[in-house]
């Protein structure tokens, strides 16, 4: 067998397991779907019966008020993780400074340690700061936990980034800021949308810590979603899954679009 027909073989053997656990990964998503339009009050599928009722039984102020609490956190740790994660992006590929090996550890701590460890750290530590159960406890919490997503992109796209570019810009008599504005901020701004956005996801769908930091006044959507799911069998658990399901593809996607977008302009520089 020749090494071409060896490689085409092989890459037609990873085409196929990857194809098998795409499906794998997909067939529960496919169940979901359908048993969200099920006239049945089980989980039963193939549904028998076909309604749009569970989706107007979301339209209650339990659902819509978890709906707004996530949304409101998502989109603050977003923007929070956004500035940091950018500006730690900077210390951590533009200072040589030793000091920046311990912070990128620290920004990377809360990927590696167990989520039920740093879960229960954090509502140690935010009980006695009275914290729990407030948006800017789930936010400063979220943004810990979701800041690896914008730096690590960030920090990747600057290690690529022709520095001459700022040298010229400097040297045209441009400030720092200009310069970061009207240079910089161009060329790393793909990477800074997709973190950004996986960010958002990151706290969208975050339920551990929000388990921890949920108090009966405040309770985000992962955890209204849970508790429906431990307390009654409902249907309507399946319409929420899969509108939090097709939300989340949407924003994959772009943020793929955008990644691809930063590796395209990489390639180009």
């Amino acid at each position: 067998m020749s090494a071409d027909t060896g490689r085409k073989a092989t890459r037609w053997a990873l085409a196929g397991l990857c194809t098998l656990i795409g499906l794998w990964l997909i067939l529960p998503l496919a169940v979901i779907v359908p048993i969200s339009f099920s006239g049945e009050d089980s989980f039963a599928f193939p549904p028998q019966s076909w309604t749009l009722a569970r989706y107007a039984n979301l339209v209650t102020p339990q659902w819509t008020q978890a709906l707004l609490n996530s949304l409101v956190v998502a989109l603050l740790v977003a923007g929070l993780c956004a500035v940091l994660g950018t500006l730690a992006a900077f210390a951590i590929v533009r200072s040589h400074s030793r000091a920046m090996v311990v912070l990128r550890l620290l920004i990377l701590a809360p990927q590696v340690v167990p989520i039920i460890i740093v879960g229960l750290g954090v509502y140690l530590v935010f009980l006695g700061w009275q914290l729990t159960g407030t948006v800017s406890g789930f936010v400063i919490a979220h943004a810990a936990l979701s800041l690896p997503f914008v730096v690590i992109p960030v920090a990747a796209s600057l290690q690529t980034f022709d520095r001459s570019l700022e040298r010229a810009s400097a040297s045209l008599g441009a400030a720092p800021v200009a310069t970061f504005f009207q240079v910089t901020f161009p060329i790393i701004r793909p990477a800074i949308l997709s973190g950004t956005l996986l960010a958002f996801l990151g706290s969208f769908d975050e339920l551990v810590l929000a388990l921890f930091l949920q108090s009966p006044t405040f309770v985000t959507l992962p955890v209204q979603l849970y508790r429906r799911m431990t307390d009654t069998i409902d249907p309507t658990i399946a319409a929420v899954a899969t509108i939090q399901l097709g939300f989340v593809i949407a924003c994959v996607i772009v943020a793929l679009v955008l990644e691809r977008r930063r590796a395209a302009g990489t390639k180009a520089g």
